[in-house]
């Protein structure tokens, strides 16, 4: 990794996809080559480059300035793990700053998800998550939103699969770090980079009703998701404590706005824990509220997570509840849920491995 002195420390020297397309270009000019350059340049790290010296078609002298000024990646890997026989794939990174991220890459028969995060730690603090166990970190830069998906991206083609979707439901509340995360998708879908679909991304949030409006102002046509995981205020300020200053009513409202202004169907997350989300009770009040809008119903599975008091349903419950809520008149499908085995819940990876480093002696 390429590093730099400056008053006496050792400074990280930014990553080149810290610079947007214009910025890159007026690097280029001021080192006298051609603007075309940069679209060899994102060419190649959407090719999973893993350093500027594999740029063939750049000239070795353009290749030895890049590499004295930028680094490839602000990622390191800190940690993998494998699941459902090498479908999932986790990784932890470390970024700049020291704070850690997840990523998971899915694969399944029709198309590769990555689970991106956007923060390091979540300020919301829904009491079923790992990631709210630890204090919160930073937001994430665009770059190191984007910096995930190209690795993931990197791994896929010797499998003979790319990177088809993108889904911001990893580590973080993306909407309050709604600047970079709209950045990065505009970037993720760039056809000179990741080059997914917007309508192949899909922004999770935990109801930010102000930033679901200035979403439906962008243009993006992303899916919208919307971590509802109760109907009624009393359990979802329980469990998802920012319902307490947007109730649901109200972000219903907001989300089908959203459904109106883009045209795309608002997708509904409902984690499912046994005896606290999932009677007959939940299924009717989440009939009354969706009934008739442009929305769909996705069941997770719960995760377990250590030191919550949450358990998952049974199988034969998680069928019950489907048909309670296909009863309602509403569209719903339950998610295969990846990686049981390998941490792949949201924040479980970062807080296993922070775990062993706190139990390994100092040497």
């Amino acid at each position: 990794m390429s590093q730099q002195p400056q008053n006496g420390r050792v400074t990280e020297l930014p990553a080149i996809l810290s610079l947007s397309s214009q910025a890159l270009e007026e690097w280029l000019a001021e080192h006298g080559a051609p603007a075309y350059r940069r679209k060899q340049v994102w060419g190649w790290m959407a090719r999973g480059a893993a350093s500027f010296d594999e740029m063939a078609d750049i000239p070795k002298s353009l290749r030895s300035e890049l590499d004295r000024e930028f680094r490839i990646t602000s990622l390191r890997m800190v940690a993998t793990s494998q699941a459902d026989r090498g479908l999932t794939t986790k990784t932890l990174y470390e970024l700049d700053g020291g704070h850690s991220v997840e990523s998971v890459v899915m694969r399944y028969a029709d198309r590769s998800t990555l689970c991106i995060s956007s923060q390091a730690g979540c300020p919301i603090g829904c009491p079923f998550c790992a990631t709210g166990k630890f204090p919160f970190g930073r937001n994430l830069k665009a770059h190191e939103i984007v910096e995930q998906a190209l690795d993931a991206a990197r791994m896929l083609p010797a499998e003979g699969r790319r990177l088809s979707h993108v889904v911001f439901m990893g580590m973080g509340e993306p909407m309050a770090n709604y600047q970079s995360v709209v950045e990065s998708v505009r970037r993720l879908s760039d056809p000179e980079l990741v080059g997914i679909s917007p309508r192949r991304i899909v922004v999770s949030t935990s109801g930010l009703i102000p930033r679901i409006e200035q979403l439906a102002q962008e243009k993006l046509a992303v899916t919208l998701a919307i971590s509802l995981h109760a109907a009624r205020d009393d359990l979802r300020d329980v469990l998802v404590p920012i319902n307490r200053k947007y109730p649901v009513a109200d972000l219903v409202v907001s989300a089908q706005a959203y459904a109106g202004t883009t045209g795309r169907r608002v997708s509904y997350e409902w984690v499912l824990l046994a005896g606290v989300n999932d009677t007959e009770r939940d299924a009717r009040e989440l009939g009354s509220l969706l009934r008739g809008k442009l929305a769909h119903v996705n069941l997770i599975p719960f995760n377990p997570v250590e030191d919550t008091p949450y358990r998952a349903p049974d199988r034969a419950g998680v069928r019950r509840f489907k048909e309670l809520v296909e009863a309602q008149g509403l569209n719903v499908t339950v998610r295969d849920t990846r990686g049981r085995d390998a941490d792949a819940a949201c924040g479980q990876l970062h807080e296993r491995v922070m775990r062993e480093r706190q139990t390994v002696p100092a040497s």
